[in-house]
Order: C-alpha cells, then sequence, then structure tokens
C-alpha cells in the first residue's frame, strides 16, 4: 500500500500544528520504459530530446567501436518534475547520468575532490556587499557538468531510446564530463577556474570559491557554489561585462537580483 504524504505550516495561534498543503506524489517515472509507457510519454520524451541535444550541442561523446574487455560505464535516465510554488508541475526535466558507481579507481578516474563556498564564506561576502551597498546579481550555469574536458579514457554505453541505428554496437567515447561521473564535478571546477582567471579574476587564497577583480576603485566580486554564482560588485558596467563573459563561456540562466535589502539583513543576522 503506497504511503501517505503529509504537509504543514506552523500558524500565528502558539504551537499548533496545522495542514493546508498535502504533499503529492508526482508520479515521476522510475525508468526510460515508464517514461514512454506513460499517459505524460509525450512530454518526457520532449525533455529527453533537449537533454540529447545539449549532449550534442556539447560535443559530449563521440560514437568508437567497442573493444572486447575493455571497461565500459552504463547510464540511466533520472526523471523529474519542477513545481512551482503552488505545487503545480512547470517542467519536465530528463537528466542522463553515467552509472559512476560502477567506475574503477586509476582506470577511468582518478582525483574527485572539488571545492564549493563556505555558507559561512558567502555571509560574509553578503555583510561586505550590504556595507558597501555593492550590486548582488545571480546567476546558474546550465548543464553546468557537460563543459569540464576529461582527462582520462571513459566509455558509456549508448542511451537507452537513442542508439543509433547505424552503429548499435559503438559506446560512447566521452569527451567532456557527465553527471554520474565520480570525476565530474571535479573537472566542471577546474575549467570554469581556467575560464575566470583568463577574464582576470584572482582566487582568494583563503576560499577556493570566492574570486576577486579589481581595477582602480571598481572592485567586482564573484562567489561559486557547485554551478550557481553570485556576483557582487560597485559597478553595474563592470558586472554586466563579466555576465557577458560568462554568457560566451557557458549556457547561463539570469536570475537578476539576489537578494533583497530586508532579505539580505535576515541573512546576515541568521
Amino acid at each position: 500500500m503506497p504511503p501517505k504524504f503529509y504537509g504543514f505550516h506552523i500558524t500565528s495561534d502558539g504551537d499548533t500544528l496545522v495542514s493546508d498543503r498535502i504533499l503529492t506524489n508526482l508520479n515521476e517515472p522510475a525508468n526510460y520504459h515508464e517514461a514512454v509507457a506513460g499517459p505524460e510519454s509525450a512530454k518526457w520524451k520532449e525533455a529527453m530530446d533537449s537533454e540529447i541535444k545539449s549532449m550534442y550541442d556539447n560535443q559530449v561523446w563521440n560514437l568508437v567501436d567497442n573493444v572486447p574487455g575493455r571497461k565500459t560505464v552504463g547510464c540511466k535516465w533520472i526523471f523529474k518534475k519542477k513545481t512551482d510554488m503552488d505545487g503545480k508541475v512547470h517542467t519536465y526535466k530528463a537528466r542522463l547520468v553515467a552509472k559512476g558507481f560502477t567506475q574503477t579507481l586509476g582506470v577511468d578516474y582518478d582525483e574527485t575532490f572539488s571545492p564549493v563556498a563556505k555558507i559561512k564564506s558567502i555571509r560574509i561576502m553578503l555583510a561586505i556587499a550590504a556595507f558597501h551597498d555593492y550590486e548582488i546579481w545571480q546567476m546558474d550555469v546550465k548543464t553546468a557538468f557537460l563543459n569540464g574536458k576529461l582527462t582520462e579514457d571513459v566509455y558509456m554505453s549508448q542511451p537507452e531510446g537513442f542508439v543509433d541505428t547505424k552503429h548499435p554496437d559503438k559506446v560512447c567515447k566521452l569527451e567532456r564530463s557527465i553527471y554520474g561521473l565520480k570525476q565530474a564535478s571535479r573537472s566542471w571546477n577546474l575549467c570554469f577556474h581556467e575560464k575566470v582567471k583568463e577574464f582576470g579574476f584572482s582566487r582568494s587564497k583563503d576560499e577556493s570559491c570566492v574570486y576577486v577583480k579589481a581595477s582602480g576603485s571598481i572592485v567586482t566580486f564573484l562567489v561559486l557554489y557547485v554551478d550557481d554564482i553570485l556576483l557582487m560588485g560597485n559597478d553595474i558596467s563592470t558586472l554586466q561585462n563579466v555576465k557577458a563573459w560568462l554568457g560566451k563561456c557557458f549556457a547561463m540562466k539570469d536570475l537578476g537580483e539576489a537578494v533583497t535589502p530586508r532579505s539580505l539583513a535576515e541573512s546576515i543576522k541568521a
């Protein structure tokens, strides 16, 4: 029997917890076969087509002959529905991920460590921005991991539903990292680091994911948390140039101002 899902919120009448929103099961397919056989198959097919297009646009792999005895990593589809504040589905997302748990250390991956900005570092940067009245903008990198170039030879099976009919026995030689690989996060971080260095940013010695660029009285900070970016600075024109540069290097989503003055003050106080 499927479990029941409950939701609650805290009211203003003391300690009472009153339920006014029930968490619902979104009926997300568990695998490719469920996705294409279900009533929402058209939407999931469109989502998978979009994901494969991203793979081709980023030249993630090349099809090569499968050599007997050579290690091949499997892959699978992950399906998610994104909802708005009212719980209504607005996006169907299909993500192709490698089965990284089948990788072997020293064979198809080596280093995996990748830094992220510490929460206390983000709070310190927000405090600095609030004190100096800096602009604070937020950006998101689309399909971030697909930008990282692999230094190891990694071979992956062709994805379900998108096997090349002319070459069904070939495998994908990955040129770029893909979600699920052991080294995916590290490859992306190294790629991002090189790109922001080209634009003149310097990495903080104490925080690997905080970058700064200064020219005279103009100061710009960049904070990276996996694929989310905070831009802070005292010159709008410079910030716009940074955004334009990032847009040339990666597929970006501009999220506008990151915080309001009230939410910023509450974040610093917390």
